[in-house]
Parts: C-alpha cells; sequence; structure tokens
C-alpha cells in the first residue's frame, strides 16, 4: 500500500471513530477521546500536517529558567533511562507543563532525522499544536500513556512509539511530562515501566532539592523497601509540620492528595515525634526503625533524618536510597571526592572512560545493582573490583564468578553451595556458596549471559529475598551485597530472544556501564606508559617513535588484556633498552589505517559522549587494512556491521556465527572477504571456498535483509 493511501485511511479511521462509526482497528479510550479533542475542541484536520511552533532561543531560555529545579532533576535520570532502554532509534524527552520540550536525550542520527518534523528542543507539542502524541495527550489525561503509531492524530507521525508519565511537583500539580519517542516496537513491551518508575525517581528528586533544608522521613510497610523507589517520602519542618510527600507516602497513610496531609503534625500520621524518630534512626546507626499509624495499627519500618544527618551520613543512609543515580542537583550525595580519586587510576583523559568511571562512583555508594558492558580485555573486573573498594561494603570480600566457564552442572553448587551430603561427590562438610562468600562484600557475576535459565529463576529470588537456600537445605542463609554483572553480549538481545529473562534482566540493571574498546580510547598512550610502569621491575623502558606510533596504530581486539601481554613481552625481549618494533609481535607492527591525531580524536569522543553520554560503543572491527568501504553501498554497509557485531558477540569464532546466520563457514568466509572483514589468524581465509560457492551458497546475490532476516533493521550509522 502507497503512503499516500495509508495516509487517506489513516485519516478516515479517525473522522470514523470521531463520529462514532464503524473503526476497523480497535483504540483506547484516551487515543479516542484525544482524536474527538483535536477535531472538535481544536478545529485540527489530520490531512493538513502543520509543524509544531518553534520558540524562539529567548522564550525557550526563559521556560527553561522557570523549571531550572526540575531539568536539574530530571537530566541523569533521562540520560540512564536512554542508557536502559539501549536502542539508537529513540529520544528521551522532557516537557514542560505547557508541553515545550525543554531537554532531549537522544542519537545525533535520530535526533536530525525527527528534528524536520518537529521534533525538537524547544518545540511545541500539545494537542492543540501536534494533535495526539505522547506528551500532549499525557498533559491532557493528567496520567501514564502509551500512543503507538497509527494512534497519533497526524499519518506524519504514525511511524513513532510514545511512552509517557507525567511529573508531579509537591503541590500535587503537573510540572512536566518525561516521555520515550522511539520507531521500535519492541520497547513497547516495557518503556512504559521505566518511564513511569524514572517518573518517580525525578519527582523524589523534586523533593529533595525543594526541601533540602527540611528533615526527611522515608518509611514502608516493609523494612526492605525504606529509601526505595516503592518507599514513602516526607518532607518535615522543624516545628514538625508536614511541607511534601510522594505519592507512595500518600497512599500508604490514607491520603487522597498533598493538601489533605500538607500543614498537619507529623504525630497526626505516626504515633511518635519528630525528635524521637530522629533519635531513634540515629541510635539505630539509620537502619529502619518501627513505628505504628497514628490512626491504626499498621506497622511501619522508618529512617528520619535531619538535613545535617543527610549530609553526614551519605555512606550509610545511601544503602537505602531511592534511586540508583544522583541528579547534579543535590551534590550534597554525590560519591566524594576522595573515593573518586581511589579509582582514578582506570581512565588517563579518555571522557567515555570518565563519565563511566563518575557513574559507577556515585551508584555504588547506593548498593544498586550494576552491569558492565564491554568487549573482551576491556578490563571489567578491574572495574568492578575498583567500584568495590570504594563502596560501603568495601571491608567486605569481593567474590568473583565467572559464569561462561563454570561447566553448567556445578554452576548452582557454586552459586549456592550444599550442606553436607546433598549429592554423591559432595565434600563431607558441605560448601559454603559464592552467594553466602560474598555476604557483606561484592559479588561480580562475570558473563552473566551465558547462565542457564534455570538458574536465572533462583537468582533472581536471592536478590529480590535477601536469603539464600544451600543445595540440600531446609533453612536459609539471609545475605547482602553490592551485585555487579558483567557481560560481553546485549542482554536486552537475549531477553528479545528468550535466552535470558527479562525480571531478571531489569533487577540486574539498576544501571549499565559501557567500558569503550581500547582502540577507541583517546588515553591510549598515557595507559601504555602506564602499564609499562607496572609491568617493569624497575624503570620502565622508554618506546622509540617507531614503537609508540604501532602500539597506537594497532586495533587491539584483545583490548587492555592483549596490551598488557604485548607490553610483558617487550620488557622481556628489550632487555633494558628502549623498546623497538622487532620486540613487538608481528601483528601490532603491520601497518594499520592511519589514526586522526589526538587532539582530532578526543573532540570527536568528546562531542559523541555529548550526544549519548552513556550508550555502548560499536565493536571494534578487525578489517583489512587496505579496505576502501566507500565502494560498499548501504545494505552492504548494513551486512558488514552485523557480521561485524555477531563476530564480536561469538568472541569471533566463524563456527559459531555460520550456524547462527545458517549457512556454511565457507559461505561465511567469502561474505567477510567481500565485505573487508579480515581475522587476524586468517592468512590467505580460505581460498578453497571460492570452489564451493554454487554448492554453498545457492543465493549468492541475496540482500542483507535476506542474509540477516533478524538484524535487517538495525542502525547503519555506525557502519
Amino acid at each position: 500500500m502507497s503512503l499516500l493511501a495509508d495516509s487517506s485511511m489513516h485519516v478516515r479511521e479517525i473522522f470514523n471513530v470521531v463520529n462514532h462509526q464503524l473503526a476497523t482497528r480497535p483504540t483506547s479510550e484516551p487515543v479516542a477521546q484525544s482524536w474527538a479533542r483535536c477535531v472538535n475542541e481544536f478545529q485540527l484536520d489530520p490531512s493538513r500536517f502543520v509543524t509544531p511552533p518553534i520558540l524562539t532561543e529567548y522564550e525557550l531560555s526563559a521556560r527553561r529558567e522557570a523549571m531550572g529545579d526540575l531539568i536539574a532533576c530530571s537530566k541523569l535520570e533521562m540520560t540512564t533511562l536512554y542508557q536502559q532502554l539501549a536502542d539508537p532509534e529513540l529520544a528521551v524527552v522532557l516537557v514542560d507543563a505547557g508541553g515545550v520540550i525543554v531537554h532531549q536525550v537522544s542519537s545525533v542520527p535520530f535526533a536530525e532525522a525527527v528534528a524536520s518534523d518537529g521534533f525538537r528542543v524547544g518545540a511545541l507539542w500539545s494537542e492543540r499544536e501536534a494533535g495526539t502524541n505522547g506528551m500532549g495527550t499525557c498533559l491532557a489525561e493528567r496520567d501514564c500513556i502509551a500512543v503507538c503509531q497509527h494512534e497519533h492524530f497526524y499519518p506524519r507521525y504514525t511511524s513513532l512509539t510514545c511512552s509517557a508519565a507525567p511529573i508531579f511537583d509537591d503541590s500535587g500539580e503537573i510540572a512536566g511530562v518525561l516521555d520515550v519517542t522511539s520507531r521500535s516496537k519492541l520497547l513497547q513491551q516495557h518503556s512504559l515501566v521505566l518511564v513511569g518508575m524514572s517518573r518517580q525517581m525525578i519527582e523524589n528528586r523534586l523533593i529533595d532539592a525543594r526541601y533540602r533544608h527540611a528533615n526527611m522521613i522515608h518509611f514502608h510497610s516493609r523494612p526492605e523497601f525504606v529509601g526505595t523507589l516503592h518507599g514513602g517520602k516526607l518532607a518535615v519542618a522543624d516545628d514538625s509540620t508536614v511541607l511534601a510527600a510522594n505519592r507512595s507516602a500518600l497512599f500508604q497513610l490514607g491520603f487522597r492528595s498533598l493538601g489533605e496531609l500538607r500543614g498537619r503534625r507529623i504525630e497526626e500520621a505516626f504515633n511518635a515525634s519528630l525528635e524521637d524518630m530522629i533519635a531513634r534512626s540515629i541510635r539505630g546507626s539509620f537502619h529502619p526503625v518501627t513505628v505504628y499509624s497514628a490512626n491504626a495499627t499498621n506497622r511501619f519500618f522508618l529512617i528520619a533524618q535531619t538535613a545535617q544527618n543527610a549530609a553526614g551520613r551519605g555512606a550509610r543512609v545511601a544503602v537505602a536510597a531511592p534511586v540508583p543515580r544522583t541528579s547534579t542537583s543535590t551534590p550534597e550525595k554525590r560519591a566524594p571526592a576522595a573515593r573518586l580519586d581511589e579509582i582514578a587510576h582506570l581512565e588517563f583523559g579518555d571522557p567515555r572512560m570518565a563519565s563511566q568511571i563518575q557513574l559507577g562512583a556515585r551508584v555504588v555508594q547506593r548498593k544498586i545493582p550494576i552491569i558492565l558492558r564491554g568487549q573482551t580485555g576491556t578490563g571489567k573486573e578491574v572495574f568492578a573490583q575498583a567500584l568495590h573498594s570504594i563502596s560501603p561494603l568495601s571491608s567486605g570480600p569481593f567474590v568473583p564468578v565467572n559464569c561462561a566457564s563454570l561447566p553448567e552442572n556445578l554452576i548452582e553448587s557454586e552459586l549456592f553451595g550444599y550442606r553436607a551430603g546433598a549429592f554423591t561427590g559432595a565434600q563431607r562438610e558441605g560448601r559454603r556458596g559464592k552467594i553466602v562468600q560474598a555476604n557483606g562484600g561484592t559479588l561480580f557475576l562475570d558473563e552473566i549471559g551465558d547462565m542457564p535459565l534455570a538458574l536465572q529463576a533462583r537468582l533472581l529470588r536471592v536478590i529480590e529475598e535477601h536469603e539464600v537456600t544451600p543445595l540440600g537445605a531446609e533453612t536459609t542463609v539471609k545475605v547482602n551485597f553490592q551485585l555487579i554483572s558483567a557481560s560481553h553480549r546485549n542482554l536486552l538481545e537475549l531477553v528479545h530472544s528468550g535466552q535470558f529473562r527479562e525480571d531478571l534482566y531489569y533487577r540486574l540493571k539498576g544501571v549499565e556501564l559501557n567500558l569503550p574498546p581500547l582502540a577507541e580510547r583517546v588515553d591510549k598512550l598515557p595507559l601504555i606508559h602506564h602499564l609499562l610502569e607496572a609491568e617493569a621491575d624497575g624503570d620502565p623502558p622508554e618506546l622509540t617513535k617507531e614503537a609508540e606510533q604501532a602500539l597506537l596504530s594497532y586495533a587491539w581486539p584483545g583490548n587492555i588484556r592483549q596490551l598488557r601481554h604485548v607490553l610483558q613481552m617487550a620488557i622481556a625481549l628489550c632487555d633494558g633498552q628502549p623498546i623497538r618494533c622487532d620486540d613487538l609481535p608481528a601483528e601490532v607492527t603491520q601497518r594499520a589505517p592511519d589514526l586522526p591525531p589526538p587532539a582530532a580524536s578526543q573532540a570527536a569522543s568528546q562531542a559523541a559522549s555529548q550526544a549519548a553520554p552513556y550508550t555502548a560503543a560499536p565493536p571494534a572491527a578487525n578489517a583489512d587494512d587496505d579496505a576502501d568501504l566507500s565502494a560498499l553501498n548501504a545494505i552492504q554497509l548494513n551486512e558488514r556491521e552485523t557480521v561485524l557485531t555477531l563476530l564480536e558477540e561469538n568472541r569471533w569464532n566463524v563456527s559459531n556465527v555460520a550456524k547462527a546466520l545458517g549457512i556454511s563457514r565457507n559461505t561465511l568466509y567469502r561474505k567477510m572477504r567481500r565485505l573487508h572483514i579480515r581475522l587476524s589468524h586468517d592468512g590467505s581465509a580460505n581460498d578453497a571456498a571460492e570452489a564451493d560457492d554454487a554448492a554453498d551458497d545457492p543465493a549468492p546475490h541475496a540482500t542483507a535483509a535476506e542474509a540477516f532476516p533478524t538484524n535487517a533493521s538495525r542502525d547503519t550509522h555506525h557502519a
């Protein structure tokens, strides 16, 4: 069907619904009401698209200034939400109460693609101006809403899916809307849930920002939820009157609106005075204490803090803090500078690495689960150990478990332990599992994507219940640990393919940190000198200009691990003299593609970091040195990126990639040569494969979409 015919059908559909005639597709009640408002109240015509108006710089600046605290409380949450959704074809936006986009987080290509349709900072997206859409309709309905493709008013926007949630301020009024707009259908299942969670975090931050000098009370009917996203929060003045409350607090205390609670004394909510609750919290080292409802027998667990308590007890109270990130508007809750100094050795000037270190240092103070993404050899375990060293549980053990290296039949006993005599071959005295060993410290699950599905369910229960049951035992063991997971694979893709539990994924992913591959870091030279100094027994040897250039130009498919091994060998061979090219492996000294000068490279990296600070880096390509990619068309470039991604995810195991694609190894080798992809150990790469072309490749001219159907829609701007 042509675009014109599809647009005409969409217009007819809207008028059928508005006029209460038979519709061809089911339409939700909020969307139907929105279409009616657009036609009857705003006099809009879906067949006559008008680009939303754009504010002037002066008007936009005034809007931003008026809601400066909300923007400050939202920025980091928006960036983290963008990173959690992990899709370059989406934008996370914040609009004010009038529908103006005041802040946006997206990839540069997506932002440029939708800007022509008026989707940009400064644009007015109320229903009156842009018809039915996530942001405008959310403002009109004052509730969370998803507007999926054909539900938009204008046919121009039917390729988009929007998930939006209203942000309410401390007075109960709408302060703005948090929205995710995407071209991907995959996000419909969970994006609205994540948007709603991020909205709650922003609302809690807004209370912190506006009442930073008030006393804060965190409470819940279950102690493990105190200070979490689900917990109630009250801002209380020194005279014990309630100033502000989040929606969880209102719900738990039985109030329908803030107006019913604001101005009342705290004793009307709990059977204890403010002074008593603060004193008990201090005596209990800011662990939850028990109180009862003033008018019923409901029991609550509570932490009460003065403003001074919150600033002075940051690391302790952060264990029960409500959010996995710290807004730039509340500097008193950031990771202390001294703590950042302790892990500064992880980077030497690379802005992407620095941003991940700063984010990790903040969230680990709150005992939020962390996922580390990065290619093999980028130093995920070293990064995890560094985070452990500055966490509130740093005095406890750091327990690493490599889920990929353990046989499947041993992972369960390794993780959960077993009692004496639990099975044939068990140790006589039983064995504590890694989870119990990590109690009071950090559990590091490396290559978590390789954990069997059956064990994923047990791990999820451990995370939710904070207790573990060893094999063959009837009693449970309480545990408390910082959880850090790592994988070189895309866990969200594993979720979509059914290989990883979705509920476990979101339990593990309080925040995801992405370690850039060595080839893309702009601090390679100082990192090389640092490793030379670390590996040398005494004074580190110098590098000749030629050796230095070879090290800087090499692609480093094995990343820092490979670099460390190369430098160890070079130190042994140079015998105290400057390291020359003869002391380096042949693959390192072979001519590599020219690199941009460091200043240009750093500027490019910083620009990419500003556009999407925490998005995963594209895999480093092991491509032909003399390849001219300009000779490849768009389909071939897309196919090339897909093959590179699959090779990286399978650690460059050609047999596994060929099996995944349903083609022979010889066919894959031919494709790789056509796409200028070379295995470093490949040599001449299967000359015999050419003779099998007709037999092995019945469709030698298949398009990328035919050869790789599951990846046909991948973003191509990295290629």
